[in-house]
């Protein structure tokens, strides 16, 4: 009889951790270690006249309030917080390459609103029949541009309706604003701008594991929540041109900050800002912060028990 070698027995007791190694690389992150909701952080010289726009003049609520940061909700699982840029990240005066598409089926209504209300416009409403999508989109008052949007049914959205289809309008509230009734918003598409848009494509949809949802040709869509969206745009098309600094920081809010902090740290894809998870120091959250391969700075969030997040954790499902 002969005794199986040394290698033989080295390779047989290496195989199950391969497989099982090939087989969590299967797995799409996103799914593997999950994204609760999408978040974008806006940076402001006038915090208090931002957040007046935002829960005044369109209604958002309130999720959170840490003073130099508002945590708003605009949707189900999306959200936009404001941030007093000499407490940030970012300064105000860095160029504001992104927008948010506020995606809403009352785009008339809001339209006539914010007409009759004076809001900055940047470009304006024209629903020429048969395009993908309508809209217009208006300025902030520090100049950072939101798209109202309805993606219409057309080839180019047969993936993306179904997913709108299933998400109910979340009402913005009208106690702080003579906003009409019953307008609300679905979902957001935070719009950012690249050079090389195969390499960021690659890095949503492999990297992150996001599913891509709308091809354009020079914009796409990918879903990071359920109604929360990221949208790399061609920056030879879009609103914006390329710029190396960004007043933005693009957020997944999540219940496996180890396992997404492993991941990328172990794929080398993401530059991260710390080699370890920050801890704020009132517990409020816990997050990493790292940057894609074109700079935009990307955070995971995972929000802890305490008394400014209640409404927050509330909303979140917690």
């Amino acid at each position: 009889m002969h005794r199986p070698s040394l290698t033989v027995l080295l390779i047989a007791l290496l195989l199950p951790a391969c497989s099982s190694s090939q087989e969590r690389d299967l797995v799409d992150p996103s799914e593997r270690y999950g994204i609760t909701a999408s978040n974008a952080f806006f940076y402001y010289e006038d915090l208090e006249g931002a957040a007046d726009f935002y829960t005044g003049t369109l209604g958002l609520r309130l999720a959170a309030d840490y003073g130099s940061a508002k945590i708003l909700q605009v949707a189900s699982t999306s959200y936009l917080t404001l941030v007093d840029a000499e407490e940030g990240m970012h300064g105000a005066d860095e160029p504001k390459t992104a927008a948010i598409a506020l995606i809403t089926d009352q785009l008339d209504g809001w339209y006539a609103y914010l007409r009759d209300t004076g809001v900055a416009m940047r470009y304006d409403y024209d629903p020429v029949e048969g395009r993908p999508h309508h809209g217009f989109v208006v300025e902030d008052p520090e100049g950072y541009y939101l798209e109202f949007e309805r993606f219409n049914e057309h080839p180019e959205n047969r993936r993306l309706t179904p997913l709108l289809e299933q998400l109910e309008t979340l009402p913005v509230s009208s106690g702080q604003a003579p906003l009409p009734p019953d307008l609300g918003f679905k979902a957001t598409v935070l719009w950012l701008y690249y050079r090389d848009c195969d390499a960021i494509r690659d890095f949503y949809s492999r990297t992150l594991g996001l599913e891509e949802v709308v091809d354009q040709g020079w914009a796409w869509v990918h879903r990071a929540s359920p109604s929360g969206f990221i949208g790399p745009v061609d920056e030879e098309r879009g609103m914006h041109d390329w710029t190396e600094e960004r007043a933005v920081t693009v957020s997944f809010i999540t219940g496996d900050l180890e396992g997404w902090f492993d991941h990328l740290e172990r794929t080398d894809a993401l530059e991260l800002r710390h080699d370890t998870i920050q801890e704020d120091e009132q517990g409020r959250y816990r997050a990493f912060v790292g940057y894609d391969p074109e700079g935009y700075y990307l955070e995971f969030d995972t929000f802890l028990p305490h008394p400014l997040n209640t409404s927050l954790l509330e909303a979140l499902g917690h």
